[in-house]
């Protein structure tokens, strides 16, 4: 079998496979990775986590309720030598004894500590919920990005197309002018050569798009041999302004707010290692049940049988002395935290706000560049015409011909290049402005 008729089967066969694929849309891709992209997963985990231990937060003012309990069997052998020389010797001295207690303790007072720490508790939680958002615009973006790669592949993909019938064409023609002694061999064969490199171009941009799209699986989290077909067209917003995304990004960009909540939690730490320098006040009370059975005794005043029971109750204030220097050194260390949280919030702030400006020159570019592209692609597409009708009719040389050709697919190629490059600009101007999901 020829080459090129390999190449048709594989182009028939490709193209029954793609009649037979659904198309995934944009939006679909998107909504798949959003239920089971791992890394969100695990950021959501991490948010149960966090929201678990808030729940629990309440506990903090409930007093602490422990029951102990203790059962001691005793056989002993004692020997004794009085001062007046009399010796005593008594052996299997049996005993036993029986404890219980019930002790609750209830923290009153401890410098508002424990109000403190429900507040950052609170924070840890929304904390919780910006990493996700976080990692659920970050995912989207690079879904997106992903997605329309492999749709300027495909459009690659059908420009490589145009070329072959481009190719065929004119080595049909070249043939033709040969056989009827107009043409040179060599024009017939360079012809033969452009074709078979495109063949060659275009089984390669296969094997490609196939990778790609394997990525966009793993991605998305659905098997990597799931099949499908990707839209043909990249839908741009021209319509963008620089200053819709240079004002209150501040409150929207999830690395900010990420960045402003580890300041706020920085802050309510500080506020708890300050409580710790007030004193303690706690509410105590137990009941206490305890039994002894002594089998013999030796001291007439000693019972063979004692019982105890009772409730007993007080306050106990515990005052930090020593404690202060330690306390001292972790409020320092507090203060330093916040500081250096705050100065991770101004670089992020700095470079938030360079990458907007950078997104928005590469978008504004790629934009001015789109419109040159298209174009320019009117007057080359002329001059491929012009060029095959003069190499047709003999006027021209196989060589201009080749050269209009090769115009045709670099402006082609510069086109799709500057399509996806002026959507891949939009995409992150809106995650840095937060906006990729509301």
């Amino acid at each position: 079998m020829s080459l090129k008729n390999q190449l048709l089967v594989c182009l028939s066969i490709f193209t029954m496979a793609a009649n037979a694929q659904r198309t995934l849309t944009v939006e679909e891709a998107v909504a798949t990775s959003l239920q089971n992209n791992y890394d969100i997963l695990l950021s959501k985990n991490d948010s149960l986590v966090a929201a678990l231990d808030y729940a629990y937060a309440n506990a903090a003012f409930l007093p602490s309720l422990n029951a102990s309990g203790t059962y001691l069997l005793n056989n002993n052998n004692q020997q004794q030598i009085l001062a007046d020389g009399t010796k005593k010797e008594r052996s299997d001295i049996k005993s036993n004894n029986l404890s219980a207690s019930l002790n609750l303790n209830w923290t009153i007072f401890d410098g508002m500590k424990m109000f403190i720490t429900k507040k950052r508790l609170n924070q840890l939680v929304s904390l919780s919920e910006l990493q996700i958002k976080n990692q659920v615009v970050n995912t989207v973006s690079d879904v997106m990005k992903l997605y329309y790669s492999i749709v300027s592949q495909q459009q690659t993909l059908k420009a490589i197309e145009e070329q072959m019938q481009l190719s065929e064409e004119q080595l049909k023609i070249a043939q033709y002018k040969f056989d009827i002694g107009t043409g040179a061999k060599p024009d017939v064969l360079q012809a033969q050569i452009d074709l078979n490199a495109q063949k060659s171009a275009y089984l390669t941009q296969q094997t490609a798009i196939l990778k790609s799209k394997e990525q966009l699986n793993r991605l998305i989290a659905v098997p990597l041999e799931n099949e499908f077909i990707v839209q043909d067209t990249i839908i741009i917003d021209t319509t963008l302004a620089l200053g819709a995304f240079q004002s209150g990004f501040e409150t929207t960009n999830p690395s900010l707010l990420l960045a402003q909540k580890n300041v706020d939690i920085a802050q309510l730490a500080l506020q708890e290692r300050k409580a710790e320098r007030f004193p303690t006040v706690s509410f105590n009370s137990a009941y206490n049940f305890s039994r002894s059975d002594n089998k013999a005794v030796i001291n007439p005043f000693q019972p063979l049988f004692n019982q105890n029971r009772g409730l007993n109750h007080g306050f106990t204030a515990t005052v930090p002395i020593c404690k202060l220097i330690n306390t001292k050194r972790l409020i320092r260390s507090a203060e330093l935290d916040i500081a250096y949280q705050q100065l991770i919030y101004k670089n992020n702030l700095s470079q938030v706000s360079t990458s907007i400006v950078n997104a928005y020159k590469d978008y504004d570019l790629s934009k001015r560049t789109l419109q040159l592209e298209q174009s320019n692609m009117v007057l080359v597409h002329e001059n491929m015409y012009i060029a095959q009708e003069r190499y047709r009719l003999g006027i021209s040389t196989f060589i201009e011909l080749r050269q209009a050709q090769a115009s045709l697919a670099d402006a082609t190629n510069r086109l799709i290049q500057a399509r996806y490059n002026t959507k891949v600009a939009e995409i992150e101007l809106m995650r840095l402005r937060g906006d990729l999901v509301r």
